[in-house]
């Protein structure tokens, strides 16, 4: 454990951060996992409509850094490429 004061504060911090990037990456999972789940049932209009929301929490993501931005386009594409692939 740190001594010192500035160094105990940086641990809080990371702590703080660290706990956030987690609940934001556990989202993130969450809603990839609804877009896969409705292309395999074949629902093409759940699909699109989750595929929104998971694009739109990838973008978040990657605006706060928890993810890099090339990261989240990469996974937008094949989620859209999925959702697309079920429409037509």
């Amino acid at each position: 454990m740190a001594n010192i004061k500035s160094q105990k504060k940086r641990n809080l911090q990371n702590e703080r951060r660290h706990q956030r990037n987690v609940a934001s990456k556990s989202s993130m999972k969450t809603a990839t996992k609804r877009v896969t789940t409705a292309v395999a049932e074949g629902d093409a209009e759940a699909a699109s409509a989750s595929q929104l929301e998971a694009a739109r929490m990838l973008d978040k993501a990657a605006s706060k850094g928890t993810l890099h931005k090339r990261t989240a386009a990469r996974r937008k594409s094949r989620l859209a490429k999925a959702a697309n692939s079920v429409s037509s």
